[in-house]
């Protein structure tokens, strides 16, 4: 299988990366401006050297969505900004319209005796 997309050149990676980064930083900056230092989420407070724990979310999930008053964040903890984006994926399993998770077999109805009535039959016909 071949691919027609060019990998990125390492010049122009880096720049993206470089971009990326400032981005992020100027938004976490006035994050950390707006926002108190405490984790929305498990109230747990941030200070000192663990302020680098604390991580800005994006509400819509969407990280180019960066209006001046901070409205698209919240400051979140390394672990609930991990349970929160976690728990988008394990929402994504789910269709909505069953609590079936995709993958799993449901070729059979789950009726382990429907079957039994007619086996009981069977062995009556033999006496």
């Amino acid at each position: 299988m071949s691919s027609n997309k060019k990998p990125p050149q390492p010049g122009k990676l880096q720049q993206l990366l470089a971009e990326s980064r400032e981005k992020e930083k100027t938004y976490r900056e006035r994050a950390l401006k707006i926002y108190p230092w405490i984790c929305a989420k498990c109230a747990r407070e941030f200070d000192g050297k663990r302020l680098k724990e604390l991580t800005v979310h994006h509400k819509d999930h969407n990280h180019d969505n960066n209006p001046p008053d901070g409205s698209n964040w919240e400051l979140l903890c390394l672990y609930c900004h991990d349970n929160e984006h976690s728990r988008d994926q394990v929402a994504e399993w789910y269709d909505g319209s069953s609590s079936e998770a995709p993958g799993k077999d449901t070729s059979f109805d789950n009726k382990p005796f429907a079957a039994l009535e007619a086996l009981l039959k069977k062995g009556e016909k033999k006496d």
